[in-house]
């Protein structure tokens, strides 16, 4: 194996040589691609945080709830705030357990006659039950990170968009799937229901908030707060979209967020981006905390589906890394 890998190293090695010339070439070409980069706005952790804190003050949003409906109204009211051209998809699915749902998924575009488009995305419910906790099995979560924090970096970036005096050159949408966490738990007694989860963006997939509707590319956040995070590559993502997770992963480590956006695949997981790549056929990558290495332990991390996630979890830095991320991207499209 420490042969192969030396191997492939220096075939590496020797390509780039070949192709660049010199290594004083190779510095030049990065130093061009640094000068051409575009300066994305700062992104504001501070203000992300306190996104993720309101949500969670509103208490477990879980569809047919009161802290279901307040948030909805709130991010709706946020987006209209920060300027954005704002849609919402209201409909009904059955869950696993024939509990019919009320749901809505938030939409919101920047620059909406751009034909060039980014898609960015996150899930606002949470789940209904710990199903993975000791205690209380049976009762909701906070969903901090689990639902919180995504959307509090998107709205984070619709107020950077909102107040930047430059705009990015791309038109931007950002959606708020809905019923996201509301699948067939594992040990469910109840007969298997397929695609019981993503049920937000399995609708919109096939029901797109403008007709024919295209992106360049997509990308899901999920989990993206956690202290000391870790964001390996994705299966699914690798899949579908390898050349968009190459670009995000590239920005994250050029900007100095490499303790966050690690060189490391990991197993595919069901996600919204699934449906999105396949049903609604953009492709999508998902940025989320997962541990490849957690052996018999839970790939997503000691707090997923447990009432552990609270904002104890939540870092201002690890907001900050995804967010500052997603910005540059957008801004050097």
């Amino acid at each position: 194996m420490l042969a192969l890998l030396l191997c492939g190293t220096l075939c590496l090695t020797g390509c780039d040589s070949s192709e660049k010339g010199s290594t004083g070439q190779v510095a030049a070409v990065e130093e061009e691609e640094t000068a051409a980069m575009v300066q994305a706005p700062d992104f504001n952790a501070d203000s992300a945080y306190a996104f993720v804190a309101k949500q969670v003050a509103f208490g477990p949003r879980v569809p047919n709830t009161a802290a279901h409906y307040q948030t909805g109204e709130w991010i709706v009211a946020r987006l209209k705030e920060y300027g954005a051209q704002v849609q919402e998809q209201k409909f009904q699915m059955k869950a696993y357990d024939g509990t019919v749902l009320n749901l809505r998924n938030i939409i919101a575009s920047y620059n909406p006659g751009a034909a060039n488009r980014i898609l960015l995305a996150a899930h606002w419910d949470t789940r209904p039950v710990a199903d993975k906790d000791d205690t209380n099995t049976d009762k909701p979560i906070e969903g901090a990170n689990d639902g919180g924090s995504g959307v509090g970096v998107l709205l984070e970036i619709a107020r950077t968009l909102q107040q930047a005096q430059q705009k990015p050159d791309v038109g931007v949408d950002l959606i708020f799937f809905d019923g996201e966490d509301y699948g067939q738990p594992d040990d469910s007694p109840m007969p298997y229901v397929q695609d019981s989860w993503c049920l937000g963006s399995q609708y919109w997939s096939k029901n797109k908030h403008v007709a024919n509707y295209r992106a360049k590319f997509g990308i899901l956040l999920d989990m993206v707060g956690a202290e000391n995070a870790r964001f390996p590559r994705e299966g699914y993502s690798r899949q579908f979209a390898n050349e968009v997770v190459n670009k995000v992963w590239k920005a994250g480590n050029r900007l100095g967020y490499s303790d966050y956006f690690k060189y490391q695949n990991a197993p595919a997981i069901t996600d919204d981006h699934y449906y999105v790549n396949t049903i609604g056929k953009i492709r999508m990558i998902d940025i989320v905390e997962l541990n490849p290495n957690a052996g018999s332990g839970d790939i997503f991390g000691p707090y997923h589906h447990r009432h552990t996630d609270t904002m104890d979890n939540i870092s201002k830095n690890t907001l900050k890394a995804v967010g500052q991320t997603v910005l540059h991207v957008l801004y050097n499209e």
